[in-house]
């Protein structure tokens, strides 16, 4: 595995600096490719005190390699220094002896770098892009025209761009996590078919499944939980939309008097940047009169993250733009109604009113009823909570997602990520 951005540890610091979901999916397949008998070393960059070596498992361990000194540097810049960590890393390889099967690497900085080792060593190189700096650009010069030349230089998107188009005729295998990614693969960055497939990210089915009313009231007894909770949990960025969140639920409110917004919403020690932002939504909630329907939280230990799950009437994903969508993920195989952006890959692989309902967050009318359905309609909500479980346990565990990852590099044939939803069904009747 190769992720070189971020805080890459055995335990991360989630919501720190470039340090989200991306962690977590390496941290977990790698996990899982070792218990289906493979050896896996995770390198990242290596800067401020890390060890250069740390075990995160049975045949599982980090190797950091530095680079551009011993600061912190943002996943948009860090190619300027990947020469030298190639560099570091190839002798590193060397004086250890070390053989690998194959490369898989993780965002576009770290493909860059493996696509270099993979050239060296000639060893298969399959890149996953989590996100695509094509779609992002679009989605946020959509919802900011007047912004984009900011956007460049936050971003860098014309080098991410062209960085990302050789990239990704150069790998071996490209690897989608959604339906649309995988449009944009083909269509606006030319990969050909035969070099794309689409597997989806994962979720830890021993953490996360649905309880009994009994232990989910013990739970929402001790986490303070009353009314109708709207609960909504990710990292403190705009593109996760949690002002569109708040301006919907003021209708909600309207309609469900009863209804609390519980925003569990940034990491574990906030940045200036964050800190600007969750005042800026502190200040949307008193304008619109919310401040007692809505409950900012800090972050939730992963220890602790199923039961807030379980605990809460409706999860929303709320995101401008969403690549994927792990929490909501998480929230479905907890039993959690969900309400999904339909600016992001996930909607694609769900059936609306099954699995889950979709809105547009850009709407506030579309997004706020679309949660009140969910309290209006108690065979919905008992349905959705069902049957978004059992479509998360069927198609997104992180074991399925080993396997496919494994079938894909032996290159035998296993069952495909497919969007149909015929695998199993419940027929509308007075029983549910």
């Amino acid at each position: 595995m190769v992720s070189t951005h971020g805080y890459v540890a055995a335990v991360p610091p989630l919501g720190a600096a470039d340090t989200g979901g991306q962690v977590v999916y390496v941290l977990e397949l790698s996990k899982k490719l070792a218990q289906l008998g493979y050896e896996v070393d995770i390198w990242t960059r290596r800067f401020e005190d890390q060890p250069e070596l740390e075990p995160v498992g049975e045949q599982v361990r980090v190797i950091r390699v530095p680079c551009g000194g011993r600061q912190f540097i943002s996943k948009e810049y860090l190619y300027e220094k990947l020469p030298e960590w190639n560099e570091n890393a190839l002798r590193f390889i060397s004086r250890h002896g070390l053989k690998y099967q194959f490369f898989n690497s993780h965002y576009w900085d770290a493909g860059m770098a493996a696509q270099h080792l993979s050239e060296v060593l000639g060893v298969p190189h399959i890149h996953t892009p989590h996100s695509l700096g094509i779609w992002k650009k679009q989605q946020m010069e959509a919802d900011y025209p007047g912004d984009a030349a900011k956007f460049e230089q936050r971003y860098n998107f014309a080098q991410r761009i062209r960085h990302e188009t050789l990239l990704y005729l150069a790998s071996d295998m490209v690897v989608a996590t959604t339906p649309q990614q995988l449009d944009l693969l083909l269509e606006d960055y030319g990969v050909p078919e035969e070099n794309c497939c689409l597997i989806p990210p994962g979720y830890d089915d021993n953490r996360f499944f649905p309880v009994g009313e009994a232990s989910r009231g013990a739970i929402r007894q001790r986490l303070g939980f009353s009314g109708k909770v709207v609960l909504a949990l990710g990292r403190l960025a705009r593109n996760k939309g949690y002002d569109l969140l708040i301006d919907a639920f003021e209708l909600v409110v309207k309609r469900e008097p009863e209804a609390v917004l519980h925003l569990d919403i940034g990491g574990a020690e906030r940045t200036p940047q964050e800190d600007a932002i969750l005042e800026e939504l502190k200040d949307q909630v008193t304008r619109l009169g919310l401040s007692d329907q809505v409950r900012f939280g800090s972050f939730i230990p992963e220890e602790d993250l199923a039961d807030y799950y379980r605990a809460a009437d409706l999860f929303v994903l709320c995101s401008r733009y969403e690549p994927f969508g792990m929490t909501a993920i998480e929230a479905m195989a907890s039993g959690t109604p969900t309400v999904v952006t339909t600016h992001g890959g996930l909607f694609r692989a769900l059936t609306y009113g099954r699995h889950a309902l979709f809105a547009d967050p850009l709407d506030k009318e579309d997004l706020g009823i679309t949660m009140v359905k969910i309290f209006r309609h108690p065979r919905l909500r008992a349905r959705l909570a069902r049957m978004g479980a059992h479509k998360a346990r069927s198609l997104f565990t992180w074991t399925g997602i080993a396997q496919q990852l494994i079938a894909l590099v032996e290159q035998r044939p296993s069952k495909s990520f497919t969007l149909t939803d015929t695998e199993w069904d419940e027929p509308w009747n007075d029983a549910d």
